[in-house]
């Protein structure tokens, strides 16, 4: 009787167990069917570390990063604001490398001091694009493609628009504006100017600050630029748009007519520095594309398929003058 009600237990415990595994399997094979749908249609992200929102033209460049989920929703977008701060953009890539984004997208606060978390990023595997502005690392490996504009050559065109307006022998004095030190921008628009103005013995660059590319910061050193000299300056080449759109209220207030007395060139193409050229208040642009988010999105599925075409991008961009302004100012997007 004993060995009946034992075998019977024993029977039972058997069913038990069968059952528990039954269920565990189920779940486990259910888990698995859905990781693996899940890893065939799972999204590819991308991590976006910008500068922060300082300009127009950064803005718009914000909002074009922002359409790529709409461009292709098979791609998802991290984005992370800087704030014009190398050490929040530091943490935002190593977010994004805990986060295991596919591609990590870096638009550089300055050139410098990426060497650390980039490697941090390869070593685990995560490709990284720099955009719009560029960055120095020992090792080239870091970076797997850059996309953006030539800024030395942004540099050399402002120059060209000065020169090609009162030739190489006219006597100028030039105030700068520079954009943040140490960025990509400031660097290679002042190397580009500088070495162009060279066969020009008579350009003079009296003043010269950054701005921080900023409308404020642009008003309040022009300001200051208009109080100690004034009555010389005869141009004004700025790195940026804003800074430009700033410095010519400044100009305004201290009694001179911009874009009349004081030839106005710079660098971006926002839509408010279009329309003050087109009312006479500037002379000269040199555009800078700011809407990357396209070309960002095309790249990382180069990089992704393992099928990258070019690993140094640049942004399509033209050059304009008063006389084109109004022409222009309906297409500007931004």
């Amino acid at each position: 009787m004993k060995l009946k009600k034992l075998a019977a237990l024993a029977a039972a415990a058997v069913l038990s167990v069968s059952m528990f595994a039954g269920c565990g399997g189920g779940q486990s094979t259910s888990t698995s069917g859905s990781q693996s749908s899940s890893t065939s249609g799972k999204k590819k992200v991308i991590g976006f570390a910008q500068v922060g929102a300082e300009s127009g033209w950064r803005t718009a460049e914000t909002a074009s990063i922002k359409e790529i989920p709409k461009l292709d929703p098979n791609f998802e977008l991290k984005f992370s604001d800087g704030q014009q701060k190398q050490e929040n953009q530091i943490k935002a890539i190593r977010s994004f490398i805990a986060q295991k984004v596919d591609i990590i997208a870096l638009d550089p606060v300055v050139e410098n001091g990426w060497d650390t978390v980039l490697k941090e990023a390869k070593d685990n595997k995560i490709p990284v694009i720099i955009v719009d502005r560029n960055v120095k690392v020992a090792d080239e490996s870091l970076i797997t493609a850059f996309l953006g504009s030539d800024m030395e050559e942004e540099g050399k065109r402002a120059a060209k628009i000065i020169i090609d307006k009162f030739g190489k022998d006219a006597k100028l004095n030039i105030a700068e504006l520079q954009g943040t030190v140490g960025s990509t921008a400031m660097v290679g628009r002042k190397k580009g100017f500088d070495e162009t103005i060279k066969d020009c013995p008579n350009y003079k660059i009296i003043k010269s600050q950054t701005g921080d590319f900023t409308r404020a910061k642009g008003k309040e050193v022009m300001e200051a630029f208009l109080k100690s000299d004034g009555d010389k300056i005869n141009v004004l080449w700025s790195h940026n748009d804003d800074m430009a759109v700033g410095a010519i209220q400044a100009i305004e207030e201290y009694g001179k007519k911009p874009g009349k007395d004081i030839f106005i060139v710079s660098v971006d193409g926002i839509k408010d520095m279009f329309q003050l050229m087109a009312d006479g208040k500037s002379n000269g642009i040199v555009e800078c594309n700011p809407l990357l988010g396209p070309q960002l999105l095309d790249i990382s599925k180069q990089v992704l398929s393992g099928n990258l075409k070019d690993k140094n991008v640049k942004s399509k961009e033209g050059v304009f003058t008063q006389d084109q302004a109004k022409a222009e100012l309906p297409n500007r997007k931004y």
